[in-house]
């Protein structure tokens, strides 16, 4: 029996498959399992998937549900340690998956339900991506003091924790924030490893941060409750994102970026705004459930 399990989910991926599972599979720490899970690719990411996992856990999905696909995977796993993997994480060096899972492997006090690994933002990333990836990983001391921050999309669970406690089905994003906000609210800590690194990281078009971050701001409705005002939820902290984003650019002589880079923040912030009101306007009983 393997110590670990490393599911990798995918959806026409090929720019990042091969380089991603090269790279795990040439990593010092040997004693894993690959379980492959693929969301109907159509680019050549399920040939390549077949390849470098000949023999294997792999299975291709027709309708991607998250927490229903997560479980689904977990089920066919033998390891001690669940280790998630995106297939657009590629590991930077061969240590990274013995740190991710060292915490884990020392966890005398059995409190710890997770750890996370360093994402590195992308050569080609944008100017406020990189900042964004920065303060959200980096040292880890600014997500620290943040109401709660964790991403599935590397990281390592207790196989043991993830059999009792299974992922939400119901949710179509942020089903990562609200499985480790249930562990936390159990008294389990969540743990990041700065030395677990991968490269990941999205350039995405105004469209699509429209969309996404309007989905993490409803399915954060229906994680946390609450109250979410305009002024306090979304205005406030949008101007102090600007300002930060400002000092950001100009420190690195991107002036030109400056105009695009508020229109970016200014879609973003208020896209989970409205996600969030939706979410409140859907369901009037959340309100009484916190006061974020």
């Amino acid at each position: 029996m393997p110590k670990v399990s490393i599911i990798i989910r995918s959806h026409n991926d090929a720019e990042f498959i091969e380089r991603t599972m090269t790279a795990i599979l040439e990593q010092e720490f040997k004693d894993f399992e690959l379980i492959n899970v693929d969301h109907c690719s159509t680019d050549g990411t399920w040939d390549t998937i077949c390849s470098l996992n000949p023999d294997g856990v792999k299975f291709q999905v027709e309708e991607y549900i998250p927490g229903r696909i997560l479980n689904d995977a977990i089920s066919k796993a033998s390891g001690e340690i669940v280790v998630f993997n995106n297939s657009d994480c590629i590991p930077v060096n061969p240590e990274w998956l013995g740190n991710l899972i060292y915490p884990l492997e020392n966890n005398t006090n059995l409190k710890i339900g997770a750890v996370y690994g360093n994402q590195m933002p992308r050569p080609n990333a944008k100017q406020l991506v990189k900042k964004d990836n920065v303060r959200a990983f980096g040292d880890g001391e600014i997500a620290s003091g943040w109401y709660h921050f964790f991403s599935l999309a590397s990281s390592a669970v207790p196989r043991r924790l993830l059999i009792v406690n299974k992922f939400n089905t119901s949710l179509k994003y942020s089903e990562d924030i609200e499985w480790s906000w249930r562990m936390k609210q159990a008294g389990y800590k969540i743990v990041y490893v700065p030395g677990a690194m991968v490269e990941h990281s999205h350039n995405y078009s105004f469209s699509e941060l429209k969309r996404r971050f309007y989905g993490e701001g409803y399915a954060d409705g229906q994680i946390f409750g609450g109250k979410f005002t305009f002024v306090l939820g979304m205005l406030l902290p949008l101007c102090m994102e600007i300002v930060r984003d400002l000092e950001w650019l100009v420190k690195r002589f991107r002036i030109m970026a400056i105009p695009s880079g508020i229109i970016y923040r200014v879609i973003q912030r208020v896209s989970y705004w409205r996600g969030r009101r939706d979410y409140i306007k859907d369901h009037p009983e959340s309100l009484k459930a916190g006061s974020n």
